[in-house]
């Protein structure tokens, strides 16, 4: 039987040559797919090949009968992303591109974090995060009402930004556009997102690594920047104001001019 393979696409860049154009690969958060980054593509483009693709079981891409893990993720990433690519992802797929560039740091050009942090919930040592039992909680409601469930965290994901209403309304629009995802990629992504806790990968990374936060962000407090960026070995950590835990979807201009400047800091693009 053959091999299922997350969907993905790539497409040409417009703004350079293809012979002279990077590549990028964008992965999303959790619940969603890869049409969350609509409004950020084409200023990618002027320098990029962009490569996005859906998690398994959400979106466009099938899920095969292996463990939802976060090892499992990134290796379905690392199989159908470019030889060497930089990496940018959300929330969960921020994790997701941490656990890529650790698996296969000779591949992994760059990582770029949108609200993510190392450990998305709190332990000792480690308390500017969201509580377990919210995460918890979540878990209870989604044996109780998946769907429901889901739109109520794709709320919380607004929930603080300037453009709270618009946002909100945005991501449900995109969440039923290739219908709902697997209930068992939702769970084992929530697992991931409680579990999860890469504060010791991050200092090991020698690529260029940008975590971006949002001001706003109810789900990864802006006051883990602070304790994120002291373990980021090569790189920083930028705060976007008036958005929360979606900031390439209420300022995707914001968004861009800051990861374009820190790729220049690097050199990584002219």
């Amino acid at each position: 039987m053959p091999k299922l393979i997350p969907y993905h696409n790539t497409y040409k860049a417009t703004g350079v040559d293809d012979a002279e154009a990077l590549d990028i690969v964008l992965i999303h958060g959790w619940g969603l797919h890869a049409i969350v980054f609509d409004d950020v593509v084409p200023a990618l483009l002027e320098r990029f090949r962009v490569t996005v693709v859906d998690l398994p079981g959400m979106g466009q891409s099938p899920l095969p009968g292996a463990e939802y893990t976060m090892d499992f993720l990134a290796e379905e990433v690392l199989a159908i992303m470019p030889q060497k690519a930089h990496v940018l992802g959300w929330s969960l797929g921020g994790l997701v591109a941490l656990a890529m560039a650790d698996k296969a740091p000779e591949r992994v050009q760059s990582v770029v974090t949108v609200a993510t942090s190392p450990r998305f919930t709190s332990t000792k040592g480690w308390g500017t995060a969201m509580k377990p039992e919210i995460l918890g909680k979540f878990a209870e409601m989604f044996d109780e009402d998946q769907e429901g469930t889901l739109v109520r965290f794709l709320a919380l994901n607004c929930k603080g930004s300037a453009a709270m209403r618009a946002d909100t309304a945005r991501l449900k629009e995109i969440l039923y556009f290739c219908g709902l995802p697997a209930p068992r990629a939702l769970r084992g992504g929530l697992d991931i997102l409680r579990d999860a806790d890469l504060r010791e990968v991050l200092p090991t990374l020698s690529m260029p690594v940008l975590m971006v936060f949002g001001e706003n962000d109810h789900i990864v407090p802006a006051a883990a920047m602070a304790a994120s960026e002291s373990l980021i070995n090569n790189g920083r950590t930028a705060l976007i104001e008036q958005v929360a835990h979606v900031p390439f979807l209420s300022a995707p201009g914001t968004f861009t001019q800051a990861v374009y400047d820190f790729y220049r800091e690097h050199q990584l693009v002219n």
